[in-house]
C-alpha cells in the first residue's frame, strides 16, 4: 500500500466529516474530499513533517472548500455595496452565504482604503449614514461634489467587483 493510499484509508472519513461541518451538504463534501485527496497525491512530495498529517489534510480540504465558494456564482445587490456593517453580520441562510458576505465586505473595505483620502473619507462617511450635505461640509466641498465623489467610488467598486466575478441584481 502506498503512502497516499494509507492516507486515504486512514483519513478520508475525517476529511469528509470536516468538510460536511463546513458546507452541510453530503454530495459536495464527497466531491471536495475527493478533490482534497487528488491534491494530496499531487503534493505529497512537498509535505514537510513540521505539522500533523491531519492538520495538513484539513488545510488542503479547507482550501478546496474556499475555492469552491469563490467559484460559485456570486451575486451582489447594488444596495449591498455600501451596507458593509450588514454584510459583516451573520444573516445568510447558510455558513457559505455568511462567509461570502464577510469576504465581500472585506474586499469592499480594501478597495475603499486604496482610494485617495477625500474619496475614502466621503465613502466611509456615507457608509456611516451621513448625508451628502454633511459630507460636503466636513470635507469643505459642495454637496454635489460629495455626490460625485461617492458615485465615482461606488462605480469603481462595482467595476472591480465585476472584474473579480461578482454579478449584480
Amino acid at each position: 500500500m502506498t503512502v497516499t493510499e494509507e492516507l486515504y484509508s486512514g483519513y478520508y472519513k475525517d476529511v469528509y466529516r470536516y468538510l460536511f461541518s463546513l458546507c452541510r451538504d453530503a454530495s459536495l463534501s464527497e466531491d471536495l474530499a475527493s478533490e482534497t485527496f487528488l491534491e494530496v497525491v499531487k503534493s505529497i512530495s512537498s509535505f514537510r513533517a513540521d505539522c500533523d498529517v491531519k492538520t495538513w489534510l484539513f488545510t488542503i480540504a479547507r482550501r478546496r472548500w474556499i475555492n469552491w465558494l469563490r467559484k460559485k456564482k456570486r451575486t451582489v445587490e447594488t444596495s449591498d455595496i455600501f451596507e458593509l456593517t450588514e454584510l459583516e453580520q451573520p444573516g445568510g441562510s447558510s455558513a457559505e452565504e455568511d462567509y461570502l458576505r464577510r469576504e465581500l465586505a472585506e474586499r469592499i473595505r480594501v478597495i475603499i482604503d486604496g482610494e485617495p483620502e477625500r474619496q475614502r473619507k466621503a465613502a466611509l462617511m456615507r457608509i456611516d449614514g451621513y448625508s451628502f450635505y454633511e459630507i460636503g461640509k466636513a470635507l469643505g466641498i459642495s454637496e454635489n461634489s460629495a455626490r460625485v465623489m461617492f458615485f465615482r467610488t461606488r462605480e469603481k467598486i462595482r467595476r472591480i467587483l465585476k472584474e473579480e466575478g461578482y454579478d449584480y441584481e
